[in-house]
This record gives structure tokens, sequence and C-alpha cells, in this order.
């Protein structure tokens, strides 16, 4: 676990010394739970923006794309239930005087029961080998069983008190299960009372005379408002998609491990409509297809993992979290969700707007029910910037920090570089940077040594090195490094072009 913190450290430290992500208003103090991303970062993050637009806009010729504003009217808030019910369980701790999600300290209590079952099969695998098996160990070992009955006991019981808002029964859990704050090492518990998560503000300039408005808690709501927009500007026939990227806000009690959980943070979200009756059909599929485009950016399978919903939401009739291992474990990726009709209802109701379609097939009309894949940018970089971040001993004993991007996500695509600063090889080498740079972000860099040039594009995730040197100038070839092999090859100018093109294609 001290080797995960420390490794966490570095991501932080690495994201900002390379440019990636600073701390908000870093010469005022900062600002807590709020980041800035920088020159590199921003590219990064646009690259996964792209990436996810792409794959769920452009290559599904039933999905548009929209962007809501973050302004909305008060009344959508109420309808969707975001007013009444949108609240986190906070608990404080009297000694430490520190504050916490109640249900955050009941699932961390479970995840370390889960650790538990891991080094169990951990030793088990030791013992074993080839040979072992886990699906059969986990079924019969006495240990791991007793773990499992625990964590189905703990869930069952936790399930039942978020349903029912059972806030003294969350409190009751906290002391029955032994839960002590990280800070104190106490169980002096204050009662669990509700906290709202969105932010409010003023609109117009007349005291008395201005509506109370909310910073959008999520971007889901900016597409339901707009369904009957699209679905007749865009002669659009169920099933189809609407998809959105955007900015949201939250209020959150405790906003915590760097930009995984953020008062300010951006969504990626789309919302399939579907005929009534096929949703959990639809359901299946997007929860199979939203696996695969994680996996398409070559991240090990053995990094996610699904969590099906024992607690639903109040609209939904089934939700699927993809949870991805970061440094700090298993946590929520994506979510995918069943919405029903309640929301195209609510506003229905709200605004006194009939939200159906009619189905020509079927001859009726009909409110149709919603299929939600939600996916936070943020989280989404972070996942991918630590999985990328390694540490490295060469075959001579010196060491590199890697990040090895996905190469299609990577802030630059390549680095141009005249191995010296001289000799007519910069004026060479800013000929291909202009030859290149309208159809890929690139970096030229002609200060210090090369090897040291290799070691700062290996450090911020620079898929190829274009070096040009003395033979360049008589053979019109140039060496491309390959940053995470270190391998180089010659490669004609005229051909870099298709060369990095083909390097660079989209993965599916």
């Amino acid at each position: 676990m001290a080797n995960q913190e420390d490794f966490f450290k570095k991501v932080v430290a690495h994201a900002k010394e390379y440019g990636f992500i600073f701390p908000s208003s870093e010469i005022y103090d900062g600002l807590a739970a709020v980041y800035d991303y920088g020159q590199l970062g921003t590219e990064l993050k646009n690259n996964i923006k792209q990436y996810w637009w792409r794959s769920m806009v452009q290559y599904h010729e039933n999905i548009v794309g929209i962007d809501s504003a973050i302004f909305m009217h008060p009344k959508i808030w109420k309808a969707s239930g975001h007013v009444d019910a949108f609240n986190d369980p906070l608990i404080d701790n009297r000694d430490s005087k520190k504050r916490y999600r109640a249900d955050v300290l009941i699932e961390n209590h479970i995840a370390k029961i889960e650790d538990k079952i891991e080094k169990e099969c951990a030793k088990a695998q030791k013992r074993f080998g080839d040979a072992f098996d886990r699906q059969q160990f986990v079924s019969t070992n006495a240990r791991v069983l007793e773990h499992q009955q625990q964590i189905d006991s703990i869930r069952a019981r936790y399930a039942e008190c978020m349903n029912d808002n059972d806030l003294a029964g969350l409190k009751q859990m906290i002391l029955d299960l032994g839960i002590v704050c990280p800070i104190s090492g106490t169980r002096n518990w204050t009662d669990v009372r509700q906290f709202n998560l969105m932010f409010a503000t003023k609109m117009g300039s007349v005291e008395g005379e201005n509506d109370t408005l909310y910073l959008r808690p999520e971007t889901a709501q900016g597409i339901f408002v707009n369904f009957l927009n699209v679905q007749k500007s865009g002669r659009m026939k169920v099933p189809f998609g609407i998809a959105q990227v955007g900015k949201a806000f939250r209020n959150e009690i405790v906003a915590r491990q760097f930009i995984f959980r953020m008062r300010e943070f951006e969504q990626m979200e789309m919302q399939f409509f579907v005929r009534p009756g096929t949703e959990l059909e639809w359901f299946r599929y997007w929860k199979e297809e939203r696996l695969k485009w994680h996996l398409s950016l070559g991240i090990d399978a053995s990094n996610y993992r699904y969590h099906d919903h024992e607690k639903l939401a109040h609209y939904a009739n089934a939700a699927t979290d993809i949870e991805f291992l970061f440094p700090f474990g298993f946590k929520e990726l994506e979510g995918i969700h069943s919405r029903t009709n309640f929301d195209l209802s609510r506003h229905s109701e709200f605004s006194g707007k009939k939200l159906q379609y009619f189905d020509s097939e079927l001859n009726e009309s009909y409110t149709p029910y919603v299929i939600e894949t939600s996916i936070g940018v943020d989280r989404t970089f972070l996942a991918i910037f630590s999985h990328a971040l390694k540490e490295q001993t060469l075959d001579d004993g010196s060491s590199r920090t890697l990040l090895s991007l996905p190469p299609v996500l990577a802030p630059y695509k390549a680095a141009i570089l005249p191995l010296v600063k001289k000799d007519g090889l910069p004026e060479k080498a800013r000929e291909i940077m202009d030859l290149l740079k309208y159809d890929y972000m690139l970096q030229y860099d002609e200060k210090d040594a090369i090897g040291r040039r290799y070691r700062r594009q290996d450090a911020i995730g620079t898929p190829f090195c274009i070096t040009v040197d003395n033979d360049t100038l008589q053979d019109n070839n140039v060496t491309v490094r390959h940053r995470d092999t270190m391998q180089q090859e010659r490669v004609a100018i005229d051909q870099l072009h298709t060369y990095l093109n083909q390097q660079l294609k989209p993965l599916r």
C-alpha cells in the first residue's frame, strides 16, 4: 500500500513538472480540489475527448452530438430530482474534525476485505503456479468464502440503508463494522446527515428580481430537454443517441485523490433512446461496447472490471460501473445505466410539453426509454496517465522515466530533433517541421545532447523522435526512434507522412 501511495505522489509530481496538470490558483496557495490543465495536459485531454467523440458520434450513423448550456431553467433540476434528492450522506469525526462521506467509509471497508481475498489468491497462485484455478479456489477456499460472506452481508445491509434513506442505519453500520477515522483513529462519529451537492447562483442584477440557478451537476439533463429538438430537426428514428462533452459541478463533501474527484470536472455522456421493452437488451449491448472502447487503448484487461449496482438510482432499472485499477485501487471510471423513461416523463410533467416519439413501424406514440453511458474525462485522463507512467532500468544500468501513452492520445505525435545545432541540420529539421505540422502536433527541440532530448520526449509520452543528421543532407533519410522500444529505423523524408499516418491510426 505504501508503495502505491509513493507511486501516486510521483504521478502528481510528474504531471506538474512536465506541464500536464497544475494546482489551480497556485500563487494564491491554491483552491481545494480544483486543478488547471497545463500545455501538455490540455493536448492529452483534448485527444481523449476527440477519441471518444469519433468512436461515439463519427462511427455511428444514429448518434449525434450537442453542446447544451451550463445554465438551465431551475425547474429542470426540480423535475430531475436533483433539488430534493441529489445528496451525499455526510458524517464528521469529532476528534479529528474531519468530514467524510458515510457511504465511502463503508465502501472502503468492503475494499479492505476484498484485498484480503486478493492476498489469499496471490498466495495460492504462488503455491500452485500454472495449475492455479482462480475460479475453483475462490469457490472452495474456506477463508475466501468467509470473506465473501462478510462482503455480501455488508453490501445487502448497505443497499437497504441507502435505498430507504436510513441515515441512522448507516451510522450504526459504521459503528458495528468498527470503522475508525483515518486521522484520529477513533470511532467518535456524529450523526449522518444529507448534504446537497449542487452549486447555487443568481441570475439578474436587481436584488429580489433574480432567480436561483444551479451550475449543472451533470450534462445529461441538457440532452433530455433537447430530445424533441434533435429528433425533429435531425429526423432521427428510434433507436438513436445524443452525445455531449461538457463541464459539470458538484460541491463534493470530500474531494480528493488528485483529479479523480473534483468540484469542477468534465463528462462525456451519451443518452441512447430506445423502444420500451428493449432497454435491457440495449443495456447489455452498451455495457459490452463501452468496455471494448477502453480495451482499444491497449491497456491490459486485468485493469478493468464491471461492478453491477445493488443500490439503483431512483430512475434506473439496471446499472453497472466499469471500474479501473487506479494507484489507490479499483474505482469507478464509467457508468452505464438503464434510466427507463423517468427523465422524459418528468420533464414532460413539469414543462407541460409532450416528449414522445411516434413510431411509424408500430403506428403508436410512446415515451422512449434511455440507456446512458457516462464517463469522466478527468478520471479517464488519470487512468491513462497513471498506467502509462513507468520507471525503467535499461540494459546499460541507466534509468529513464517513460510515459507510455497510447500514440493516438499523445500530446505530441513526434519530436523533430537536429542532431547538432550547426551544419545546416536545424534548417533541414525546420523544413520537416513545416512539412508535417499541419497534420500532426509536433515539438521542435535542439537544446542539449541528443540523449537528453530523447529522455525528455520519453517523459512526456512522445511516441516518435525524428532525428536529422549529416547523412540526411545527402540521402534525405531521417532516423525515427520508437519511444517504447527505443529501436531506430531510417525513413525517407517524403515517406514520413505515410509512415506516421500508419503508426497513429485511431484504434477501433
